[in-house]
């Protein structure tokens, strides 16, 4: 499925180069700074290349700009516009598109449901943990399944 979104890094460009002064893409007036930068094979002053809906800046350094239907957006105000939303696989809630997940197979979770779904033990980063019958489950209470056999009913 083809993507129509574009997702770039916006590369400061240290000095600006030698010759004829470059115009702003953003307020079309030259651009007599030191520092300039260059998205969508545009220049920009830093104060100009802007998300559409928030107004921030996306110059800064390492910042990633999507466009798309001819908008520049910051990653929050593209997911929040064209992002997919779903339910989380534990509490059945929506989850806003813009929001940090937790992925497990084909399940989705918001962060704070990501946890051992029998004795509710949330996971730190580096954790081990097993979806079985799809359930998350701690090492320990997917260990005492398997010892009792309470897993063996069901096959995944």
């Amino acid at each position: 499925k083809p993507r129509r979104e574009r997702r770039r890094r916006v590369p400061m460009l240290s000095v600006q180069p030698k010759g004829k002064q470059k115009g702003c893409a953003g307020c079309n007036r030259k651009i007599k700074d030191r520092y300039l930068l260059k998205a969508l094979d545009k220049y920009w002053h830093e104060d100009c290349l802007k998300c559409a809906c928030c107004d921030c800046r996306l110059g800064e350094v390492g910042s990633t700009l999507y466009t798309k239907a001819n908008l520049i957006l910051c990653r929050r105000d593209y997911l929040r516009l064209f992002g997919t939303t779903g339910n989380c696989a534990a509490c059945s809630k929506l989850i806003p598109a813009f929001e940090m997940v937790m992925r497990a197979r084909d399940n989705v979770y918001h962060l704070d449901c990501f946890a051992c779904q029998l004795c509710n033990q949330r996971f730190c980063v580096g954790d081990k943990f097993f979806l079985k019958n799809n359930m998350i489950l701690c090492q320990m209470d997917y260990e005492e399944g398997q010892l009792n056999g309470s897993f063996e009913t069901q096959v995944q």
